[in-house]
């Protein structure tokens, strides 16, 4: 019975099911007519695979594209089609016009919605292509060069955007300085030069830039978000806090400025409404950078959304796996295994028999941003056991209104300025302060023994720096030095020829 059965079964002529790229297009439009774009994505990539050379496949994957945000994935798919597979298809300029306006590359833009209509004046969108051009407020050749003069702007601030992330400062702050000089109130070029200062360690001239731009254009997003930055890294809580709370209330309407706010929050720790602001701009469609991702990620996790914080992390791995190191629920790990660490070696500085490490101790307590929690610290060592200059710095970090009395003539609050100074230097980096700044209260201590003032701590800082940097055969030029502290070369000069009569 059954070998029957098998050999009626050889005998049948059966011809196996082989779906076609035909077949899952239509598959692919039936569901796009439903809006399932998912499957309606899935099935239209597979009949692109199938029949690579179909310009009909191509275009709808490339409307699939757009309704999901991915413009440049949409725009290299249209660029084909006309390039490559069927001119005749000139519909493509149009979708093109479209992608590129919400890319804001609107000279694009309107080269394309041009085109069109000059290819096809009847076409089915010709109507939606004019009324392209009417919302871009493009209509003469005058528009149009004023628009690609401010798209070449904007290609200019990616390019120095790039540099500050690559930690190439001063190329990026020649750049961004001459174009605030060419371009008087061109607000983001501004902004960028700010960070741009404030990462060289220059804070001040930071500050000021934000305040002339605040000043010109009240308001400005990216000023107040970076001031946010410049306030948490300053630890300047009481304005940072004020600054946040105003920061709540603005509901802008562009991404961009829904992700720079979504980000801000998410560096001041404010995770609940970080998240909601990178989160809503992905369900719109937002196609971020990593930098977006790793934002999200963090937010994600902070706020209980694990396979959020997951999927975030994912992509920012798969766009760029040099920044994907350690991810945010693992970093919350380290940082308690590192806060534990650092408690535990300033108890032990504290006790040490050297009083530059003893200062240096009561540095870090000032800098930690946990002053109360340290100076109640079990093996914080009795206040009788400290020497008086101890005392005096550790009422200077406290804040305390005996500093007056005990330190009058301000030297041991300018010898805790130089220092300051020194670890904004090391980018509030530890591992690279801890011999710079030993070394300084090294020599601050014999000076102080000797009966100097240090009128100067500003430029007191800056020969600090290089005697340090000369020592480790790093070296960095006297004029350079001044140029970045912003104070002459004799003061500088005279200030080293000070420090080297207490150098070791």
């Amino acid at each position: 019975m059954v070998k029957e059965s098998k050999l009626k079964y050889e005998k049948s002529n059966i011809f196996p099911f082989v779906p076609t790229g035909e077949y899952y297009y239509h598959r692919g439009i039936k569901a796009y007519d439903r809006y399932d774009l998912s499957k309606a994505k899935k099935y239209l990539i597979r009949a692109w695979e199938l029949e690579p050379d179909e310009p009909m496949i191509a275009c709808q994957l490339a409307l699939i594209y757009t309704e999901e945000g991915e413009y440049t994935e949409s725009n290299a798919l249209l660029h084909k089609v006309i390039k490559d597979l069927d001119e005749r298809m000139t519909e493509c300029h149009y979708f093109l016009a479209n992608n590129y306006a919400h890319l804001g590359l609107f000279t694009e833009a309107y080269k394309h919605a041009r085109l069109y209509l000059d290819l096809d004046q009847l076409g089915e969108f010709s109507e939606d292509a004019e009324e392209l051009l009417a919302l871009m407020g493009i209509n003469e050749d005058e528009d149009l060069d004023e628009l690609e003069e401010q798209e070449s702007l904007a290609n200019q601030q990616e390019v120095a955007r790039q540099l500050l992330e690559a930690g190439d400062f001063n190329h990026a702050i020649e750049m961004l300085e001459q174009a605030v000089e060419d371009n008087p109130e061109f607000w983001p070029a501004y902004n960028n030069l700010a960070l741009a200062y404030f990462y060289e360690g220059e804070t001040g001239k930071a500050l000021g830039i934000l305040e002339k731009v605040l000043e010109k254009n009240p308001g400005n997003l990216h000023a107040l978000c970076n001031l946010v930055i410049f306030l948490f890294y300053e630890r300047k809580e009481d304005e940072l806090n004020t600054l946040l709370s105003a920061l709540e209330k603005v509901q802008p309407i562009s991404m961009e400025h829904r992700y720079k706010l979504g980000a801000t929050f998410a560096l001041a720790g404010k995770y609940d409404i970080a998240y909601y602001w990178l989160r809503h701009i992905q369900k719109h469609g937002y196609e971020g950078d990593a930098g977006y991702y790793y934002w999200l990620a963090r937010a994600a996790h902070f706020t209980g959304n694990p396979a959020n914080a997951q999927r975030a992390w994912k992509q920012l791995a798969e766009m760029n796996p040099d920044r994907a190191v350690t991810e945010p629920w693992k970093e919350v790990q380290q940082t308690y295994i590192r806060k534990i660490d650092d408690d535990a070696s300033i108890m032990k500085m504290l006790r040490s028999d050297r009083l530059r490490e003893r200062l240096y101790a009561i540095f870090l307590i000032g800098v930690s941003g946990r002053k109360q929690e340290l100076i109640t610290h079990d093996e914080f060592k009795p206040l009788d056991e400290f020497s008086l200059t101890e005392k005096i710095y550790l009422a200077i970090i406290i804040q305390s209104n005996t500093k007056e009395k005990i330190d009058p003539d301000g030297l041991v609050e300018k010898g805790h300025e130089v220092a300051l100074k020194l670890y904004k230097k090391c980018n509030y980096d530890r591992k690279k302060a801890d011999d710079l700044i030993l070394t300084w209260f090294s020599i601050f201590v014999d000076a102080l023994k000797a009966g100097e003032h240090f009128n100067n701590p500003h430029a007191i800082a800056a020969a600090m720096e290089y005697i340090w940097l000369r020592d480790q055969e790093n070296k960095k030029s006297q004029k350079i030095i001044a140029d970045e502290c912003g104070t002459s070369l004799s003061t500088l000069r005279k200030y080293i020829q000070l420090l080297e009569k207490y150098w070791k």
